[in-house]
């Protein structure tokens, strides 16, 4: 029998765990945490945990990520009871161990969490009717409509300027001149696609500071996949992955969305004649979106939608050409080039978006 990636009696032990342990299943689609689901057996019924470690080398401080996650969701659960909803399936339900504290470090320093699993749903990691994209734009939506009053200021930053476009662009150029892995010479050509469009990473951020974009809690990663669907209706049910809430701008999520979803490609598709924006997917989400967040946008959310579409795949991928620079120490890998493989179909989406861009703006106005 092979040695288990977690130290199950004690993990029992610390989140007070009952019933026969009968194995685990190891959830692989996150590039951050690593996950499992426990199951458990106890009085004939079948009981399952979602048990994560956090990975500290991206979250520097679990407290202040706890904190953060603890808030949101005792804040959405009273949302969701007030609208007569069911709290146990629309959000996360964060374990406490037998100290009081929202996760355990164990003897190597390894920080461990346990949440709710919800039963009766699963997520997508692609789309395969357009119906579904239209199902998570409504969840996302939700999720920001019911956080519209929630004071974005108390919330921690658990990754320093995640979405400050412009910060990232100056990653990058300091990616670029450390070399760290020789890389360098080998994307001229993707490091020329992207310093011909740093002007766009300050739009946004310059709207901001006007006060014409409202700071907010957002949930800064808006993939597919961060969404339960229900089983029986199909209808996104709870918005899941919260390290990465923070205040930021509701279109960082919005874009992040389409850059996931809208593409009709793989995050990773080498075949790069395969990378185009679906403007039927994009249509599908706008209107998902807007007909439950909508209400609680400005005029300056709604006009910047399908410029943040851009923005955002923008930004994935000077990330993802700034981790191949630096030698691939963000996100998980499966080769040595898939960090450039990444970035090179994020740049290939941009180009199209650009192409697209007064098709998306007309879909906008008319939704």
């Amino acid at each position: 029998m092979s040695e288990l990636p977690f130290q199950l009696e004690e993990i029992k032990h610390q989140f007070a765990l009952g019933g026969d342990y009968i194995g685990y299943d190891r959830i692989n689609n996150g590039h951050i945490n690593n996950t499992y689901v426990l199951h458990f057996q106890e009085d004939g019924q079948n009981r399952d945990f979602l048990l994560q470690q956090i990975n500290t080398h991206v979250f520097h401080n679990p407290d202040e990520l706890m904190e953060n996650i603890l808030g949101v969701t005792s804040y959405l659960r009273r949302q969701i009871e007030a609208a007569g909803g069911d709290p146990e399936r629309e959000t996360l339900t964060v374990y406490r161990t037998i100290g009081g504290t929202p996760y355990y470090k164990d003897a190597e320093g390894h920080c461990w969490r346990i949440y709710n699993f919800i039963s009766n749903a699963y997520t997508c990691q692609n789309i395969t009717d357009p119906v579904v994209f239209h199902n998570a734009a409504k969840a996302f939506g939700t999720f920001q409509q019911m956080l519209a009053d929630y004071p974005s200021d108390s919330l921690h930053e658990t990754i320093p300027n995640f979405h400050n476009t412009v910060s990232r662009f100056q990653d990058l150029l300091q990616a670029i001149e450390a070399d760290q892995a020789g890389r360098a010479k080998h994307v001229q050509e993707e490091i020329a696609f992207a310093k011909a469009r740093e002007a766009d990473c300050h739009v946004l951020l310059d709207l901001m500071e006007r006060g014409d974009l409202p700071l907010r809690v957002t949930h800064n990663d808006t993939k597919l996949n961060n969404v339960m669907f229900d089983n029986d209706t199909k209808q996104g049910i709870c918005v899941i992955d919260l390290d990465t809430v923070m205040p930021g701008l509701s279109l960082y999520d919005f874009g992040d969305s389409i850059r996931f979803g809208a593409n009709t490609a793989a995050e990773d598709e080498k075949d790069l004649s395969l990378v185009s924006l679906d403007l039927n997917l994009f249509e599908q989400y706008v209107k998902g979106y807007l007909s439950t967040a909508g209400q609680s946008l400005t005029k300056a959310e709604v006009d910047n939608l399908a410029f943040s579409a851009k923005l955002m795949t923008f930004e994935c991928g000077i990330r993802f050409l700034t981790d191949y620079l630096n030698g691939d120490t963000y996100f998980k890998t499966a080769y040595p080039e898939h960090n450039l493989d990444r970035c090179h179909t994020q740049f290939a989406l941009v180009a199209d978006i650009e192409r697209k861009m007064v098709q998306m703006q007309e879909i906008v106005s008319r939704a």
